[in-house]
This record gives structure tokens, sequence and C-alpha cells, in this order.
């Protein structure tokens, strides 16, 4: 089973600094008919202005990945870290017991990122941050797989049965994604447009995926996030 969510249908927030879509209940945005899809807890896009950001608050007990699009991303937090990614990098953080982490737009240009949080397998894990530096041309035409659980073979390793993989698909291209028995998928048209088996996504467009395997076709350049997971009614 396909669902479509079209982007403006979304939650919207603009702050001025920040300009966000909700693909699920946050913040100022409830819908209690939207509050997750499996264990995907809060997927926003997120447009920050150059020198502004998230300045340091707390999270506990949530698996949080950060995948920037555009621009510059820096991370410090309670434990001592700080890090900036950019185009195609990945922070991630579980969490756990309780940090404080703080996100902020050091660079020039607007920043824009999707903010990915995951309910973890089990709450209390000791809080942990890294983040990994991807390829751009490993994601170019073919399923770049950038985050697993802990028992899977991506580079970064969560505490969810989830897997996140990237796609950049050039025009004219096709590629097919499983979704196999007892599974679920969400997919997220970063930027460009795609057609998916028969339904057409433009750039922030998503779908939701239940036990039916895909096959994207770009019709102009597409960026693509899918997050796969264990198909799971909270």
């Amino acid at each position: 089973m396909l669902r479509k969510i079209d982007n403006e249908n979304m939650g919207r927030s603009n702050l001025g600094w920040l300009r966000s879509i909700f693909h699920f209940s946050f913040a100022e945005y409830y819908n209690p008919k939207n509050i997750h899809f499996g264990m995907l807890r809060v997927l926003n896009d997120d447009m920050v202005a150059h020198s502004t950001g998230f300045d340091l608050h707390p999270h506990q007990n949530m698996e949080i990945i950060s995948y920037v699009v555009d621009g510059e991303l820096t991370h410090g937090d309670s434990m001592g870290n700080k890090s900036t990614i950019s185009r195609g990098h990945v922070q991630y953080m579980s969490a756990g017991t309780g940090v404080y982490h703080s996100e902020h737009n050091l660079g020039e240009q607007t920043l824009r990122f999707l903010q990915i949080w995951i309910i973890p397998d089990k709450n209390g894990y000791t809080p942990s941050y890294g983040d990994y530096r991807f390829n751009w041309e490993d994601r170019k035409n073919q399923w770049l797989h950038m985050v697993s659980s802990k028992a899977g073979n991506a580079p970064i390793k969560i505490n969810q049965d989830v897997n996140v993989y990237a796609l950049e698909l050039d025009k004219g291209n096709d590629i097919s994604f499983p979704v196999g028995e007892g599974r679920q998928a969400y997919m997220v048209q970063v930027e460009g447009k795609s057609t998916v088996n028969t339904m057409e996504l433009n750039q922030r467009d998503a779908l939701e995926i239940l036990e039916e395997d895909i096959h994207i076709s770009a019709t102009e350049p597409a960026h693509i996030v899918i997050l796969e997971m264990k198909k799971i009614d909270l």
C-alpha cells in the first residue's frame, strides 16, 4: 500500500530565522491523526538563516539524525562534541538518559537540513554522538545505505531497526526499492521530481509505503531519502 503526502498539506512554521515543514505533529503543529509513522516520530524540513540556530536544549530517549541538504550545520553538546557538516553529510545522536545540544548555521548561506527523530528500542541508553561525511558520488544512481540498527552494516548504527538510504537519480533513470512483508518505509522527495509506481512526487512531498516494492523514475534530477523499518503500531 502506498499513500502520498503532499507537502502543501504538511504543518508549517515561520519564525523568521527558521522556516520549517513538519511531516508529523511538532511544536505548534498538532494533528492527532499524524503523530508518527511506526517508530519515526519527527521529520522536519528546516531552513535556518545564517548566523542563527537552535541554542543549547535538552533531549532524552530519542535517536536523532540530521541530514544536510544545503549549507553547513554545526553541532555542540554537553558531552564536549563540536562538529560542522555540509551537503550530504549526517550527524547522529542517541539522547538516551539525557543530553544537551545545540545546532547552528555559522555559514554564509541558508542551511537546509532534515531533522529526524526515531523512537529507540528501549529507554536509558548512555548518550552518544557521531557524524559521517559521505561521498556524494556514492548515492549517484544507487542507494547509499547510511544508517542501520546495531546489527546492520551501515556506517551509522542506531538503537532501532531502521535503515536510512539516500539517492540522487539522474533524469530519465529508474531504480527499485524493496519493502517486504512486515516492513514499511517513508520516502522523502528532498529535491527534484519523480514518479513512484503511478504516483508523481514533487520536491518536499513524501510517501508512506507498507509491504510493497516501489519503482522510481526520475522526471528531473531526483534527490531522495528513504527510511525503511519494521512494521509496528505504537
